[in-house]
């Protein structure tokens, strides 16, 4: 799944490790301490009580393992105009032990009938025995009381009759709704699943260990299609016109999984290499938009199918634009949901990032076919085992089929939004505990997919391309259709050598690396070890670098944002933390990249030859921050003002994101990494220089958001004059290359937001031939939302532009309207947004998150979207759930860019009172510490940058 992430070490958390049963062709992991039948009668009071008063036969949130689902025959009937569906099952389990009950999930389900069938009931065709069925909704489970022990190692057959409703958000089964060029308003229904919401459209085994076979079939009208993870093996004529499509039965997967849709979409197909039918679906006036999908996923489906050496499984692959949708996409085995801006492309109004984000998402998602579909975490505990290798597999892929789109130098920023997250106290390991669907859904963030991805980068650095390559096949190979675990895919990467690569007991996997980097043969205890540091302790380390002669002393340490060496608190949150850093360093002598393990807390380096300069952590492929103590940084920063190609971009552009990164920890002055930049006017890489006007534009709007007038002025002159030429050499078309094209965008949306003359001048007449052509005139995509902003500041522009917004067929410009809409300095006209938002018929309900988070940036938006979410709270978690990724981006979109006392006071008491009612999220503890680390930051640095900026203007 794409949300728009996780990791630790010592105190190693085993979670809910286990071995693994093997029955045939069944892998359940025995975990639970089950009571038996005669335990349960003896000691009723040890378990809650039921919805009836009746006691409920178990009490743990995690289902028994006493019977396990081999195959679930599902028929499913919704009804799209009153919005409800009645629906039967069969599910054959197999009784691992003697019991006199069965325990599945199920949520907001009325059960009509349950019946029980032994494989000998079915034989002589007696009749099922009913089943007695308790609820227990605090655990989302029922519980079926058969009237005999079910006889261990025997089959069983499960017959549910129930019903509930179409549901309104975007969990379970729920309805969509698209409005069409005519005016008129069309309803879908459509699942999404992950990670516990199975359990809402069909009593179920709703734990990703519980895999199965499902055999789906689905009830329509004839002006609908219906789809399911499989294709389409025949379909029968019903009474009153109705119509049962029957699909083929599924290959062996987790309950999350599972999908089907019913609605009134048109395609467009084509046959991969290996004979896969690939089809893009989308509403009807948006089947325009499909094609560019399309092509990007026929190719990368071959891609995967030759990088992991195994064929995609399915017959089929669709993926569908669905107009309402929470996550970006979800990965479901053979028909793939997206947001339409995930997956449609309309050339006329969608930028060169909205083609690099298309193409990532379709990456991302079908990477999941093999990380999480064919091989599935054990628990949810380790989701990064799905996400973090998705998000990396963007990056693999990428290079590989649209080296164009330059993802390769893009990643960088993948990592370096990730270290700002996991540098706070609150982050929490890659690998950690998560019981309620709650903490179930908070592990789906930053942690598990880019901390994810970026390790596993540093791994393939280290292991070599060839090396890791060989472990992931090794690994999904091994694990195919069955349950993984972290140790799992350490063994899986150090199993053994190349061929040709053996020589006296060591596996050799780059000729060209030292000695610190070789595995001996046969043994997974260098990799396993050392990624245990990486994802079974939460946190960055800081690798302090100091130069004497030709010696170089390191020292690890904790790195952490907010909390300086001077502080109380910081050598307790210092200790035990202790990692296996695999080191790549360069110098000012030569090209040679050098490695060395770092796994003490201190070593010492000698360098072959003296050196004016070393620097660390080449193509910043390492998940680490580097300091360079004594002469170590002006010895850098004079490289790169005399000659700063002797530095590679992506080390020049790290070096940018360290500095700033330190100031925020206390360990360099502001106005030495101020002063690291002044070399950006010579600055050829769009990489690097996007890097340090990012950090330049983020104080600019800090000061403005506080109304530190004489600095803000000052830093707005100052960018102004000193990114001149850059600024005044960008066209306004969509020329040059990817990066080229995001310069522009970037540099021209910040000179119109510092109301630089010229761009104002441009961005408004762009917008008044537009308005005159009745919208019809084609603006150049990587400058519309810039047009687009310049003309909201007028009411006419404004309103224009929300009438525009209603028309609009395009995902992507209807993005690039609501962002400009949101740029209004009104109240007024922001207010209106945020009610049009709640309401959901023009402005989505699944934007809404966005749009607070929009107008939070905005001075005049910050109050109005903070004190609207606290006004409306119990509103917002009705709509979202309180764990899902849109409530914790509204939480922290509007509260996290707060710098003063008074509104983390503000912020703290407000989320004290929702503890008090029992509702707790991780994020409140990370927005605690963020406007925390905003205040320490501005008290330290505000002066150092006034004066720095004086002396410069």
């Amino acid at each position: 799944m794409v949300n728009s992430h996780r990791k630790r070490i010592l105190k190693v958390y085993l979670g809910f490790y286990c071995t693994a049963i093997i029955l045939p062709k069944i892998c359940i992991c025995s975990q639970f301490s089950m009571p038996s039948s005669d335990q349960f009668n003896q000691d009723l009071g040890a378990f809650p009580a039921a919805t009836n008063g009746e006691p409920f036969p178990w009490h743990e949130l995690r289902l028994p393992n006493t019977a396990i689902p081999l195959h679930y025959d599902l028929l499913v009937h919704p009804n799209l105009t009153s919005l409800d569906f009645v629906a039967s099952e069969k599910i054959e389990v197999l009784a691992r032990d003697a019991t006199q009950f069965i325990i599945l999930h199920s949520k907001d389900l009325e059960i009509m009938n349950a019946t029980l069938h032994s494989e000998e009931d079915l034989r002589y065709r007696k009749p099922g025995r009913k089943l007695d069925v308790l609820s227990y909704p605090a655990h989302e489970q029922i519980a079926l009381l058969v009237p005999e022990k079910l006889t261990a190692d025997l089959k069983y057959y499960v017959a549910i009759d129930f019903q509930g409703k179409v549901a309104d958000g975007f969990e379970g089964f729920y309805k969509s709704t698209y409005r069409t060029l005519g005016g008129e308003t069309r309803t879908i229904a459509v699942t999404d699943f992950e990670p516990t919401e199975a359990r809402m459209a069909f009593p179920c085994f709703d734990e990703p260990l519980f895999k199965a076979n499902f055999s789906i079939k689905i009830r329509r009208e004839s002006r609908h299609i219906a789809l399911s993870n499989m294709p389409k093996v025949k379909t029968i004529e019903l009474e009153g016109g109705l119509l049962e499509d029957h699909f083929e039965t599924t290959v062996k997967m987790s309950t999350y999984l599972v999908a089907y849709i019913v609605c009134d979409f048109k395609s467009v197909s084509g046959t991969s290499s290996s004979g896969v039918k690939v089809s893009i679906y989308a509403s009807p006036d948006k089947w325009s938009q499909t094609h560019y999908a399309l092509e990007a996923s026929l190719k990368l489906l071959d891609f995967y199918e030759s990088y992991f050496d195994i064929n995609y499984p399915l017959p089929k692959l669709d993926l569908i634009a669905i107009p309402d949708f929470g996550a970006g996409a979800m990965e479901n085995w053979g028909l793939i949901t997206y947001r339409e801006t995930s997956l449609l492309f309309d050339p006329k109004t969608s930028s060169a990032f909205d083609k690099l984000w298309v193409t990532r998402v379709i990456a991302h998602e079908l990477a999941h076919q093999w990380f999480g579909n064919l091989v599935t975490m054990e628990w949810w505990n380790d989701i990064w085992l799905n996400e973090g290798f998705a998000k990396y597999m963007e990056l693999v892929s990428l290079n590989a089929t649209y080296p164009e789109l330059q993802f390769d130098d893009y990643f960088l920023e993948v990592c370096f939004e990730v270290i700002k997250r996991d540098s706070l106290n609150a982050s929490h390991p890659i690998s950690n505990q998560a019981k309620t669907p709650t903490q179930i859904q908070e592990m789906f963030d930053t942690i598990s997919y880019n901390k994810g991805a970026c390790i596993l980068n540093m791994l393939k650095d280290f292991l070599s391309e060839e090396k890791f390559r060989k472990g992931i096949i090794h690994y999904l190979k091994k694990f195919s259709y069955q349950n993984a675990k972290n140790d799992d895919l350490w063994s899986s990467m150090s199993n053994g050598c190349l061929e040709g690569d053996t020589s006296g007991g060591f596996c050799y996997s780059d000729s060209k690396r030292i000695s610190s980097t070789l595995l001996f043969q046969g043994e997974d205890e260098e990799v396993r070890d050392m990624m245990a540091t990486w994802t079974l302790q939460k946190g960055i380390p800081l690798v302090v670098v100091e130069r004497e002669g030709r010696s170089l002393r390191l020292r690890q340490e904790r790195f952490l944002s907010g909390v300086f060496r001077e502080d109380p608190a910081w050598r307790a949150l210092q200790e035990r933390y202790l990692w296996h850093i695999p080191l790549t360093y360069s110098t000012s002598s030569s090209d040679v990249i050098h490695r060395h393990i770092l796994k003490s807390k201190t070593d010492i380096l000698d360098l072959p030859e003296s050196t004016s300069w070393v620097k660390f952590n080449v193509n910043s492929n390492g998940y680490y921050i580097v300091h360079y103590e004594g002469h170590g940084w002006d010895q850098l920063i004079q490289q790169l003002n005399q000659n700063h190609t002797l530095l590679r971009p992506k080390d020049r552009t790290g070096l940018i994101h360290d500095a700033f990164q330190l100031v925020s920890a206390g360990r360099l002055t502001l106005d030495k990494a101020l002063d690291l930049t002044r070399y950006l006017q010579h600055e050829t890489s769009s990489l690097a220089l996007l890097k340090g006007l990012g950090y330049l534009e983020l104080f600019y709007h800090m000061m403005d958001r506080r109304n530190i007038s004489d600095v803000s002025e000052n830093l707005k002159h100052y960018l102004l004059q000193y990114f001149k030429p850059v600024i005044d050499t960008q066209s306004w078309n969509d020329e040059g290359s990817v990066w080229d094209r995001m310069l522009r965008s970037t540099l021209l949306t910040l000179a119109c937001d510092l109301n630089h003359t010229p761009c104002i001048r441009k961005a408004t007449d762009l917008f008044s031939q537009w308005m005159e052509s009745s919208g019809k005139l084609n603006i150049p995509t990587d400058v519309l939302k810039i047009v687009y902003s310049v003309g909201a500041q007028t009411t006419e522009g404004w309103n224009y532009l929300l009438e525009q917004y209603k028309l609009s067929m395009s995902g992507a410009e209807k993005n690039k309207i609501l962002y400009a809409l949101s740029t209004r300095k009104h109240q007024e006209k922001l207010m209106k947004l945020i009610e049009l938002g709640m309401e959901g018929k023009i402005i989505k309900t699944q934007d809404l998150a966005s749009l607070l988070h929009a107008i939070a940036r905005n001075p005049k938006g910050q109050q109005l979207a903070w004190n609207f979410v606290r006004e409306n709270w119990t509103h917002l978690l009705k709509k979202f759930g309180l764990g899902s990724f849109d409530m914790r981006i509204i939480i922290s979109g509007t509260t996290s860019h707060f710098s003063s006392k008074d509104e983390l006071q503000e912020v703290k008491l407000f989320f004290d009172s929702l503890k008090a009612q029992g509702l707790h999220l991780d994020i409140f503890q990370i927005v605690l510490e963020t406007i925390s680390k905003n205040i320490k930051w501005l008290e330290k640095n505000l002066p150092t940058l006034r004066t720095w900026l004086l002396a410069r203007t």
